[in-house]
């Protein structure tokens, strides 16, 4: 948890890149067989891990640096929640989606019932939840959970290319399209223009943001720095 505070309080990183382990799944939830070894303390162990994974997700989502899934198989249960949190995702070719929950008579947790519904709609995340139903790669295209899929060997060059894109942006800017997002479904569409006002009154004020409005008028290109 200590690298995840850092990732949101330097300066230095301005892009983050979350993927799995190895080359079989991006990650595939739950340890359900703890959960069936230790039935007693299911509660326990529930509360113990939504805790963590909760703070962490939060983290992430207020942080100003961008963040990119790459996903480099199997997304299932809160794998699919972390999809869904991130800002950008790219998939290999081999990837599947699937929430499980409810296949084993469990709710979604991770976040996934705040952003999966904002990813991909109300009707579809009911079809994942209630269904089970796995998803190509390509179909979680299709259906705009993820941005790109490549091919599997072309995924890492792929994601460090965005990635180092977004870490030469502006990312104060980066987090304020991020917090605006966040908040878009809750407030009025007065008290969402207000804040709107606010954020890009701020961001005129720093030093990317100054940066960028000369290097538009001097018609170059922007040396963002981040602040």
């Amino acid at each position: 948890m200590t690298w995840l505070i850092a990732a949101g309080q330097t300066a230095a990183i301005r892009a983050v890149v979350l993927t799995g382990a190895g080359d079989r799944a991006f990650c595939a939830g739950g340890d359900v067989m703890s959960f069936a070894e230790d039935s007693a303390r299911i509660d326990l162990l529930l509360k113990e891990m939504t805790t963590y994974l909760h703070t962490a997700i939060s983290r992430f989502a207020w942080m100003d640096a961008p963040l990119i899934a790459m996903v480099n198989g199997v997304a299932a249960g809160a794998g699919l929640s972390l999809v869904a949190c991130c800002d950008l995702a790219v998939a290999a070719d081999t990837a599947r989606f699937t929430s499980a929950y409810t296949q084993i008579g469990l709710s979604p947790d991770g976040s996934s019932t705040y952003f999966l519904s904002r990813v991909i709609g109300t009707r579809r995340a009911a079809e994942l939840y209630l269904t089970n139903r796995t998803l190509s790669a390509q179909e979680a295209l299709d259906w705009g959970l993820v941005n790109q899929v490549v091919a599997t060997n072309a995924l890492q060059d792929t994601v460090a290319a965005l990635a180092s894109k977004l870490a030469q942006g502006p990312t104060r800017a980066h987090g304020g399209v991020k917090k605006l997002l966040l908040m878009a479904s809750q407030d009025s569409l007065e008290s969402q223009m207000e804040r709107e006002t606010r954020q890009i009154v701020e961001l005129s004020q720093s030093s990317d943001g100054r940066e960028g409005v000369r290097a538009f008028v001097e018609r170059r290109k922007p040396a963002f720095c981040g602040q």
